[in-house]
């Protein structure tokens, strides 16, 4: 549902709001500059604006498509522009499109369309309302007071974002095995979509400070170089965070590679330990197999059976204790051998 609002800001510097779109357009022949503030438009409403404006029927059928990246462009009697509008809450990224129509008598801002119930200019008139002074030089020093509110909107998107990163950083170190990578392919993805649109706003910045918009004054450059600095900014925290997503999925994977050669290597330990016993048993089991197939007095006769039973019992012990030691020397000539062979 459409919930526009229109202000006419007056010759005489009077800024007030008026009610139909009908009265704004009226308002924007009898000097100053009007701000058509348009939230989910239709597409019908937009589109008178075509014949009274002089908007370009290509910019309106943008300002309804999702796909499109922020971009300038210029038309004889305006300049269009795409700008982005961040925002992260419950670990997603929302980036909301805000269209931007600026004239010699009037600014058009459009938002809303793919916003679902976000709203990226919400109480911007608030800020105006309550005494911003240059908001009533030109629509270019409005135009930069959207802009600047958008800007400030990403400030807390990448304060979100890092506060995640370390979050992130935090849950790897304390318990490897219970991380979810798709935590940071998730923040990866939303990286890649920050850089995309960070790198073309600043593209559009660029083109504005070199005076190359009409409607954009010389006067007013002073304060969109310091949204390009914000920008500017931005870009490079995205390519920070990039690296430091990259670096903790380089961890885990490191992290989860000890953890896993840990738990090899317990292993390895505990069937050596069983392969120790049965190597000892082995013999032994044999001779008890041999010596009772019968009788335990079958090698000795019945009437030795209290001498050679004990006698028995004593060899095997003695035969496993060599077989102990046996295994334990071949195992310190192997460890040896393996020693000499990394020095050289």
């Amino acid at each position: 549902m459409s919930e526009s609002k229109f202000y006419h800001f007056s010759a005489t510097g009077l800024f007030y709001g008026v009610g139909t779109l009908e009265e704004a357009i009226t308002a924007s022949r009898e000097g100053g500059f009007v701000w058509f503030n348009f939230y989910h438009p239709s597409k019908e409403e937009f589109t008178t604006l075509v014949g009274t404006i002089g908007i370009h029927p290509l910019s309106v059928e943008d300002c309804f498509d999702e796909k499109q990246v922020p971009k300038i462009e210029y038309f004889p009697n305006n300049t269009f522009i795409i700008f982005n509008a961040f925002s992260y809450a419950e670990r997603s990224l929302f980036i909301d499109e805000i269209n931007l129509f600026i004239g010699k008598n009037f600014l058009i801002t459009v938002s809303g369309h793919n916003s679902g119930t976000r709203k990226p200019l919400n109480n911007i008139e608030v800020i105006i309302e309550s005494g911003h002074t240059n908001a009533k030089a030109g629509p270019d020093f409005l135009m930069h007071i959207v802009l600047d509110y958008l800007v400030d909107q990403k400030y807390k998107a990448f304060d979100d974002m890092e506060d995640e990163l370390e979050e992130a950083e935090e849950s790897l170190l304390n318990e490897v095995e219970k991380f979810q990578p798709r935590q940071l392919i998730r923040l990866r993805k939303d990286l890649l979509m920050l850089r995309k649109s960070l790198f073309h706003e600043r593209e559009i910045l660029i083109k504005i400070c070199r005076l190359d918009c009409p409607y954009v004054t010389e006067k007013a450059i002073v304060h969109y170089r310091d949204i390009y600095d914000h920008l500017a900014k931005f870009f490079e925290l995205t390519e920070t965070y990039r690296e430091i997503e990259t670096s903790l999925m380089e961890l885990y994977t490191s992290l989860l590679n000890n953890l896993m050669t840990k738990m090899s290597n317990e292993t390895n330990s505990s069937v050596r330990r069983l392969t120790l016993i049965a190597t000892i048993f082995m013999p032994l089991t044999l001779i008890a197999s041999i010596g009772g197939m019968s009788e335990w007095s079958m090698m000795t006769g019945t009437s030795n059976w209290k001498t050679a039973y004990p006698l028995f019992l004593l060899g095997m012990v003695v035969l496993g204790v060599l077989n102990l030691l046996l295994i334990k020397r071949l195992e310190k000539k192997r460890k040896s051998g393996n020693v000499k062979q990394s020095d050289n």
